[in-house]
């Protein structure tokens, strides 16, 4: 039997070539258009989205700072709070009435120590300053005393020619109220505000306490005198007294308030126990200027609370106590007639029995 013989056909290789070629070149083609078309498409789309694509930039970097920032405060909280607990002894002995130095004089086996925070019977030492409520002589409108002393308990404010925008004291126990305590030497007064008079030195000349707003707000004292002032506008009421005096002078003192451009920074207090307090102009003839004085709170014993030599705008004396015990007939309370105002306003003050304080 005869096998008949296969036919083969010869592959035409070359016209293969050519036609992948071809449809090589129409996808590539394709594709190039179609990218083409994609990205005019994704322009508006890409211009409308890019200030929003920036603000998720901006405010993932925003939350992660505030996250490191929220941690670290955090952490200072912490430590805060740990340094509070550890230097509760010294903050039991300032609650039972005893001066900072004492305190740090307990704490130190006995020593006196001033300036300084107790810590576990160590003292870590720092600046004194009028804001940390350390005693000494302040040169306004410094933060740090030009005197201190472990011996020296007086928080005293020297005012010069620089303006001062707020001075603020509160909620403090002067004189002789606390344990162990003493008037300095040569002292009767336990609070002096105001200027200066004329001395038997020469070369020292009157000077005034300039204020645009001051507010004795809530003192306790023995006796209470105001004399030398000029107030714009005088405000006295709400104070209880064992026996008052008001004899105010109606006159034409000027309203003020106290500028200066470049001020110093404000100086505030709060807390402490000091033997006195003093405000005083203590550069001959320049007169000591502050915007706002804010004295509240105060408890003295020991001597009387005294205001001699201010010119104010207003001058506010409001809800406080004074009386020594000695009756209606001794006016613990006076505002005497060297006190000259332009407005006044007397209400709701009232005579009632005062022991001295204890």
């Amino acid at each position: 039997m005869r096998i008949p013989k296969l036919a083969f056909k010869r592959p035409r290789l070359a016209n293969n070539r050519v036609r992948e070629k071809a449809v090589s070149i129409i996808q590539r083609v394709r594709r190039a258009f179609k990218a083409t078309v994609q990205t005019i498409i994704a322009i508006p789309s890409a211009v409308l989205h890019s200030p929003v694509g920036a603000f998720r930039k901006v405010r993932g970097f925003r939350d992660w700072l505030f996250e490191k920032i929220e941690y670290l405060n955090s952490e200072s909280e912490k430590w805060k709070r740990a340094f509070n607990i550890v230097k509760s002894p010294y903050s039991f002995l300032r609650m039972m009435g005893l001066s900072p130095q004492m305190a740090a004089g307990f704490l130190a086996v006995g020593s006196t120590v001033g300036g300084g925070v107790v810590v576990n019977e160590t003292i870590i030492d720092r600046p004194p300053s009028f804001a940390a409520g350390d005693p000494g002589v302040y040169n306004a409108p410094s933060d740090r005393p030009i005197f201190t002393d472990k011996e020296f308990n007086t928080l005293r404010l020297d005012l010069g020619a620089t303006p001062i925008g707020l001075v603020q004291i509160e909620d403090i126990t002067v004189g002789t109220a606390y344990a162990n305590s003493a008037l300095p030497n040569g002292e009767t007064n336990v609070v002096i505000v105001g200027g200066l008079p004329t001395v038997a030195d020469p070369a020292f000349t009157e000077t005034y306490l300039e204020v645009g707003h001051m507010t004795v707000d809530r003192w306790r004292c023995a006796k209470l005198t105001l004399t030398n002032i000029e107030a714009h506008d005088l405000i006295v009421r709400d104070n209880a007294s064992d026996g008052q005096s008001i004899a105010a002078v109606a006159g034409t003192p000027r309203d003020r308030a106290i500028s200066g451009g470049n001020r110093a920074d404000d100086m505030t207090t709060s807390g402490g126990y000091y033997d006195q307090v003093k405000i005083t102009a203590a550069t001959t003839n320049v007169d000591g200027k502050i915007d706002r004085l804010v004295m509240s709170n105060i408890w003295t014993k020991g001597g009387p609370c005294v205001l001699d030599r201010i010119k104010a705008g207003t001058l506010e004396i409001i809800l406080n106590e004074v009386g020594n015990g000695d009756g209606f007939a001794v006016k613990d309370f006076t505002i005497a007639t060297s006190v000259i105002y332009k407005n006044f306003t007397n209400a709701d003050n009232v005579e009632v029995s005062i022991s001295p304080p204890s």
